[in-house]
C-alpha cells in the first residue's frame, strides 16, 4: 500500500507518528540543522554579537583543528583519552553485565545489591575527585576510577531492568523441560537480553565521554581535557572548541561502532524492525 501511494505521486507526510521518512529527506534534514547552526555561529561573530576572543568564527576553529591534528602531541592526547575510555568502560561492563543479569533474574540478588547500587547512582561522580586523589595519587588511577564510577551503577540498573523484561514463558518452558538455573541463565535469559545489553552499553558509553574532560583536568598532562585546560590558561578558545569537536566526533564514531555491532550480532532485530 505504501509503494502504491508513492507510485500515485503522493508525497510522504512530514509529520506522522512513527512514520519513516525517505532517505533523501533524512539526509537533507540532517545536513540542514548543521548548516543553520554554523550559519548562526558565523553570523554572530561577523555581526559582532559575541567577542571573537571568546567565540572565534567557525573558519578559525576549523583551521586550528587541522593544525592540531598535524601535531604529534595532540595525537598522543587523543590516544590517551581513548585508552582511558576503553579501559574504564571495559572494567565497568565486566562488573555491570553479570551483576545486572543476576539482579534481574533473582529477586534475592536484587534485594541485596539494589539498595547499594541505587544510592551510588544518585551520587555525583565529580564529588569523589578529592578522595580519589588521596587514594590513587595523581597518576592514571583517579581518572580511570572517576570514569568507572560515573557509568557502572547506571549500567547495572539498565541491564537489570532489561533482564526483568525477558518473557516469563521462556523461563517457565525451560523449567518444565528440566533445565537447571545455570542452563536457563546461559541458554535462555542471556541470549534474550543480550541485544538490549549492547544497546544499554551504547547509551552509557556516551556518559563516559561526558565525564572525560572532568577526569582529565585532575592533575593530568595528557589527554584532550588536559590540552583544553592548557589552552584555557592562554585564552586559546579556538583550541578549546577544537577539543570539544574532537570529543564529539570520537563519541559519535564509538556510537556508530556499537550500532554496526548490534546490526551484525542481531540482524533478525533489524529485519523485524523493518
Amino acid at each position: 500500500m505504501a509503494g502504491a501511494g508513492r507510485g500515485n505521486g503522493r508525497a510522504e507526510p512530514w509529520f506522522a507518528f512513527r512514520h519513516a521518512q525517505p532517505r533523501t529527506r533524512v539526509l537533507a534534514l540532517g545536513v540542514a540543522v548543521w548548516v543553520i547552526f554554523f550559519g548562526i555561529w558565523q553570523l554572530a561573530t561577523a555581526m559582532g554579537w559575541v567577542t571573537e576572543l571568546l567565540v572565534p568564527p567557525p573558519g578559525k576553529v576549523l583551521a586550528t583543528l587541522v593544525r592540531l591534528l598535524g601535531d604529534q602531541v595532540f595525537l598522543v592526547d587523543i590516544a590517551s583519552s581513548i585508552m582511558r575510555i576503553l579501559i574504564s568502560f571495559a572494567t565497568a561492563c565486566a562488573i555491570a553485565v553479570p551483576l545486572g543479569v543476576l539482579m534481574g533474574s533473582f529477586h534475592t540478588v536484587e534485594s541485596f545489591f539494589n539498595p547499594f547500587v541505587s544510592a551510588w547512582r544518585y551520587l555525583p561522580a565529580p564529588a569523589f575527585i578529592p578522595v580519589l586523589l588521596m587514594w590513587f595519587g595523581t597518576g592514571e588511577g583517579p581518572k580511570l576510577a572517576l570514569l568507572f564510577i560515573g557509568v557502572v551503577f547506571f549500567l547495572i540498573t539498565l541491564i537489570m531492568d532489561h533482564t526483568k523484561q525477558v518473557r516469563g514463558e521462556l523461563i517457565e518452558t525451560a523449567l518444565t523441560l528440566g533445565a537447571r538455573k545455570r542452563q536457563i541463565l546461559a541458554t535462555v535469559i542471556v541470549p534474550a537480553v543480550l541485544p538490549n545489553i549492547v544497546t544499554a552499553m551504547r547509551q552509557i558509553l556516551a556518559v563516559s565521554w561526558t565525564y572525560l574532560v572532568i577526569a582529565e583536568i585532575v592533575a593530568s598532562t595528557t589527554g584532550i581535557g588536559a590540552m583544553m585546560m592548557r589552552a584555557r590558561r592562554f585564552l586559546h578558545t579556538d583550541e578549546i572548541m577544537s577539543g570539544i569537536i574532537v570529543i564529539g566526533f570520537l563519541g559519535l564514531m564509538f556510537d556508530l561502532g556499537f550500532r554496526l555491532l548490534h546490526r551484525w550480532l542481531f540482524p533478525y532485530q533489524e529485519e523485524h524492525g523493518s
